[in-house]
């Protein structure tokens, strides 16, 4: 039932440290590491301004999602709150979409990871590997909820350590002049070399997609409601961190590295964290980003087998997948769900050794529209959230957003403009044609769903507020909570 928590059966093993450092690792991905460098190529020293732009819109975003996850924790967040709110057409739209959209996440960053491996042992066929990196995780995952939080902990330390120690680099060639880059070096690379704007302003607007695909997710916290051990305290915290942790790992990050190269000389496909730090003569510098990069496929990928698991069980427990997907193992963890993900991730290793490269890109391109339509349903169910406390139906937000709805109604104006600039792209619009074919298969597996299983397919009641808060007395928690 809406406002309260199903019993959905998991073990509450994630911790404070853990929820943190899950939340940090979404928001750094292989999108940094080797995406900046196509953007880079585009916009020159404004993509900085990209990120800052499009990183205050997720946070909105987030912000929205916090006030949701104190109203009501649980694992199946995003459909949830979609059913709740929206109608039970959007939650089983969303339900199957996130999952969409992390299963085909999982087949890219499985095959980025081999492709990194390859880097260091050439004569390993590429789909070896790949197999193998997927058959890891998900039996890490099938273990327990703690061990997959742990190994999320371990790759989002060193994705962090990396960044941090090449800012720290990056700062002190700047400042004290060492390294073979001290010549050159200077913060006026950020404008001397054409301007901010060196290829115009049209060619920085055309970067977002590629920034919004470096976002992608920082939404994963939400999924982690039903299994942290203090929601109520954790994600909220989780959440206020974002705009510090956006700041330094992509903003901090590139400002140095646009500092320390001129940006006329990234190219696009290659990392400029190995460009840059290859100038400043580290030995190894291309070895040593090969290695976080590795790591960040590979969480992205650990990442890909929880959600897929979880949102694939929450969809079955509502009679809107298979029911043999519900059950539990031992542990606690949706056994079944997460192997029949796997075995769909599978596919991945098999396109890596059949299909085009090209062809492949296609595929993932579909991500950043699921991504897309995910946010937006968040935002459009804290707006109606918002509606429900104002009418006295449902209590007042314990985690208020700043400036809500307003700048709910902003976000997603937001993304409705990187929506059109993904159509104005020849190499990204596949992704706009796939999706009408899967909101075609969606809208009939649910036709045929509503008339086999009504009951499957019910608006849920909301719990009614409190009287003091359908009186209007109700007074929301401090935003900064």
């Amino acid at each position: 039932m809406a406002g309260q928590n199903p019993d959905e059966g998991y073990e509450r093993g994630l911790g404070s440290r853990q929820i943190q450092m899950i939340a940090i690792g979404g928001a750094i991905g292989t999108g940094l590491f080797l995406g900046a460098g196509t953007a880079i190529h585009k916009a020159g020293p404004s993509l900085v301004l990209s990120y800052a732009v499009a990183g205050a819109v997720v946070f909105c975003i987030m912000r929205a999602l916090g006030e949701l996850l104190t109203y009501r924790p649980v694992s199946g967040s995003f459909a949830e709150y979609a059913r709740e709110f929206l109608g039970p057409f959007a939650g089983f739209v969303t339900g199957w979409t996130y999952w969409l959209m992390w299963v085909v996440t999982g087949m890219a960053e499985v095959t980025a990871a081999a492709v990194y491996i390859h880097y260091w042992a050439p004569s390993i066929p590429q789909w070896a590997s790949a197999l193998l990196f997927l058959v890891v995780l998900c039996t890490a995952n099938l273990i327990s909820v703690k061990l997959f939080g742990e190994i999320e902990f371990w790759f989002s330390l060193i994705k962090v350590a990396a960044i941090i120690g090449m800012i720290l680099i990056g700062v002190g060639v700047l400042t004290l002049g060492f390294s073979d880059a001290a010549d050159t070096a200077s913060a006026t690379h950020l404008w001397a070399d054409g301007g901010l704007f060196p290829n115009g302003v049209g060619s920085t607007l055309t970067t977002l997609q590629i920034v919004m695909f470096a976002y992608l997710g920082v939404e994963l916290v939400g999924v982690t409601a039903g299994e942290s051990e203090n929601p109520e305290k954790t994600l909220p915290r989780a959440i206020n961190t974002l705009p510090v942790r956006i700041g330094v790992f992509y903003v901090g990050a590139l400002l140095v590295i646009l500092s320390l190269v001129t940006w006329s000389e990234f190219q696009p496909g290659a990392s400029p964290f190995v460009a840059a730090f290859s100038r400043i003569g580290i030995p190894a510098a291309g070895g040593i980003v090969n290695f976080v990069v590795l790591t960040a496929a590979l969480s992205s990928c650990n990442s890909g087998m929880y959600s897929t698991g979880r949102m694939l069980r929450d969809l079955a427990l509502r009679g809107q997948a298979p029911g043999a997907v519900t059950r539990l193992n031992n542990r606690r963890t949706p056994a079944a769900a997460i192997t029949v993900s796997a075995l769909l991730m599978g596919v991945g290793v098999v396109l890596n050794y059949t299909a085009p490269a090209k062809a492949f890109t296609y595929v993932t391109s579909v991500a950043t529209v699921a991504g897309i339509w995910t946010w937006a349903v968040i935002l459009l169910s804290q707006i109606r959230y918002h509606a429900a406390h104002r009418a006295g139906r449902l209590p007042a937000p314990a985690f208020r957003a700043p400036g809500a709805p307003w700048t709910s109604w902003v976000a997603l104006a937001f993304l409705a403009f990187v929506t059109v600039l993904i159509a104005l792209d020849a190499d990204a619009r596949v992704s706009l044609y796939v999706f009408p074919v899967w909101a075609l298969l969606l809208t009939a597996g649910y036709a045929v769903l509503r008339r086999r299983n009504p009951a499957a397919v019910a608006a849920p009641a909301p719990v009614p507020a409190p009287a003091a808060a359908a009186a209007g007395t109700a007074e929301p928690a401090s935003a900064d909570a």
